[in-house]
């Protein structure tokens, strides 16, 4: 039978579920198991969990690193955990690795690391066939006390949502980073371009300090790092993991202007890009306002940006007490821009 290949980025959501629900095996020291919308596995280790995460870079060649130091240690931290190790597989493209790009990953990587307190214990590189960019693939562990221990699965009816510094954070870098002449044809400014790029660090992909804070300020139900698929694909995959239904409001959800700008150029949709740098949370209703005051103390950016509501509300975007479907996006937005 002619099967129509999957189109890149992630699985389709039911058919993951199925791969996960059968070729995936239970073990009594496994707390968190394989789930979508899960952001790590969870292992029982006595009076710690151990936290372990693995996810690859392929939208960035530029600083990858420092991406994928970063947004591996967001979904441990997204688990209410700390994270502590972190290894590497790079992957080169045979025929391009030369000894200054392939020094300027490992201090990446490095500096990454250094900045999150995180070491760096080993790893595997290798040049090989077939592929035409860097890639990296990081694999973090972190530790969490039990009590402390936060999954996607938590969210109840009358949590309110909140969104750490919007939309499109990630995004922003990678097309500011990898489409630069384009936009300069464009007639984007190299300063606004250097602006946009640098917000691999201001306002920064990672939410480790984010998820801290919020921990620590008030009952946190649930985390969750919206990486491909957007803040979009975020909401759903909480939903689902927590078996409930959203309601957000249009009015909300937040975009700063260049994000906005540079999305536009290309015609994407800044709800269902790439948007590490966001921390999406959930937490009983009483504690919101103590929980984006704790953030904004740290001069980080926060929001109500939803209520939780029964599974049979459905994912609904509110505008003008009017309800649409929430968005569903099959890609990342962002691989169109790399599909010429």
């Amino acid at each position: 039978m002619n099967q129509q290949s999957f189109p890149p980025g992630k699985l389709p959501h039911g058919i993951l579920s199925r791969f996960i629900r059968d070729y995936t095996d239970q073990d009594p020291r496994l707390i968190v198991p394989p789930a979508l919308g899960e952001d790590a596995a969870v292992i029982d280790f006595g009076d710690r969990y151990l936290v372990a995460k693995t996810d690859p870079i392929t939208f960035a060649t530029d600083a990858i690193g420092w991406y994928a130091v970063n947004v591996n240690a967001n979904d441990i931290a997204a688990m209410g955990a700390t994270p502590r190790f972190f290894m590497a597989t790079l992957l080169l493209p045979e025929g391009q690795a030369k000894p200054a790009q392939v020094e300027s990953i490992f201090r990446s990587i490095h500096e990454a690391a250094t900045q999150l307190d995180i070491a760096v214990c080993g790893g595997h590189t290798e040049i090989t066939h077939g592929i035409d960019r860097p890639i990296v693939v990081g694999q973090m562990l972190g530790e969490v006390a039990p009590a402390a221990l936060v999954r996607s699965s938590g969210l109840c009816p009358g949590d309110r949502l909140i969104l750490t510094k919007g939309l499109a954070i990630e995004a922003t870098a990678i097309i500011a980073r990898e489409k630069r002449e384009e936009l300069l044809q464009k007639r984007f400014t190299p300063d606004f371009l250097d602006r946009c790029a640098a917000y691999l660090e201001n306002p920064g992909i990672s939410v480790v300090k984010d998820a801290r804070i919020a921990t620590r300020a008030g009952r946190v139900t649930a985390m969750h790092d919206p990486t491909e698929g957007g803040v979009a694909t975020g909401l759903f995959e909480l939903a689902t993991a927590s078996d409930v239904g959203l309601e957000v409001p249009i009015s909300a959800l937040s975009v700063s202007p260049e994000s906005a700008r540079l999305c536009a150029a290309f015609d994407l949709d800044p709800l269902g890009v790439i948007s590490s740098g966001a921390l999406l949370l959930g937490c009983a209703a009483g504690d919101a306002r103590r929980i984006i005051a704790a953030l904004e103390e740290a001069n980080i950016s926060a929001a109500i940006i939803g209520t939780v509501h029964p599974s049979d509300f459905g994912l609904q975007l509110e505008h003008d007490g009017h309800h649409m479907p929430l968005p569903t996006f099959a890609t990342d937005e962002i691989t169109r821009i790399f599909q010429e």
